[in-house]
């Protein structure tokens, strides 16, 4: 039976019987691998995720940041399946099983889904002199000037390079492709002017634009942003091919009991009940997943779904990784 200690202050709805009857978990400190890089998006939302989850499990909930698209699921991957190391990751967790011709293991059968996190727009940003007003004329540029444009992304596999894929795609065009590890740097080469355009989420690119230190020519949403309302969607301008969202999702090990994965998914739904995640993910342009996407059954159907939607994506652009 799980510990009285473990039990105040958590929501009984949390507390599965079925979990009761087989294991005191949990007792200790659970480490959230966020699989993004320090002060990127993903390391964000895992840190918000993270303050406001220890209520809801009964433990400290402590944020381990690892980059890479691969190094962070691998940590996971080899960790013991026992509910103490769990991993937040985006979009790229689904791309990467096509990404990379070899992978120290399998995106659908070396993790359990536990629950989608969030939802954000990605933006097509650009320097503040790159001579467009908006984003048809951001468009016609590239594919008139082609590799002579350069579009930062933050590696193989995440939310700025799947976008960026979906942009060429939609010029006709294929850019210059300049690798940065992680957004934060791409932005500030952006900023500084060595760099033309990157297209990468809202929730790291407000800050910017609203400050007016680079500019904003279109969304990926379906409807245009409460926080951008100027801005037009993509499709609003003409180019529904580059539409798609930013999903993060929770992660376990495969393997891990499912009584444990039952209660995690529980309380990542109640934590992103909480008034002050909401706030905090709405600053951010991010919407906290619902109460349908943060299942365990939702989660575990959508992710091989993602996997076959950016397979031809991937296939078609040729971007691939040893």
């Amino acid at each position: 039976m799980l510990r009285r200690t473990v039990l105040a202050g958590l929501p009984m709805a949390l507390a599965s019987p079925r979990l009761r009857a087989q294991t005191s978990y949990p007792n200790r400190t659970i480490t959230l691998i966020a699989a993004g890089a320090a002060g990127g998006p993903t390391d964000t939302i895992t840190r918000i995720v993270a303050d406001n989850m220890g209520r809801h499990v009964g433990q400290s909930v402590v944020v381990e940041s690892i980059g890479g698209s691969i190094v962070g699921p691998q940590r996971l991957a080899t960790s013991r399946p026992d509910g103490y190391t769990l991993m937040i990751n985006n979009i790229g967790m689904a791309a990467s099983a096509t990404l990379y011709r070899r992978m120290p293991y399998d995106v659908l059968t070396s993790f359990a889904p536990l629950g989608l996190v969030s939802d954000a727009a990605m933006t097509v940003i650009t320097r503040r002199d790159f001579p467009a007003e908006d984003l048809r004329g951001v468009m016609a540029v590239l594919a008139r000037e082609g590799d002579r444009i350069n579009l930062a992304t933050a590696g193989l596999g995440s939310a700025a390079n799947l976008c960026g894929l979906l942009v060429q795609s939609a010029a006709g065009a294929k850019a210059t492709v300049v690798v940065f590890r992680g957004t934060a740097p791409a932005i500030a080469e952006l900023m500084a002017g060595r760099i033309d355009m990157i297209c990468d989420q809202a929730t790291n690119t407000v800050p910017y634009i609203r400050d007016g230190r680079v500019l904003v020519h279109g969304v990926s949403s379906p409807e245009r942003l409460p926080g951008l309302p100027e801005t037009p969607t993509a499709a609003e301008a003409g180019f529904p091919g580059i539409a798609m969202s930013t999903w993060h999702g929770l992660y376990a090990p495969a393997g891990t009991p499912e009584p444990i994965q039952e209660f995690l998914s529980e309380a990542l739904r109640a934590t992103l009940r909480e008034e002050r995640l909401r706030q905090r993910f709405a600053e951010l342009l991010t919407a906290p997943a619902t109460e349908e996407r943060a299942s365990l059954d939702f989660h575990r159907r959508f992710l091989p779904e993602e996997v076959e939607r950016w397979r031809p994506i991937i296939q078609a652009a040729g971007a691939y990784a040893d």
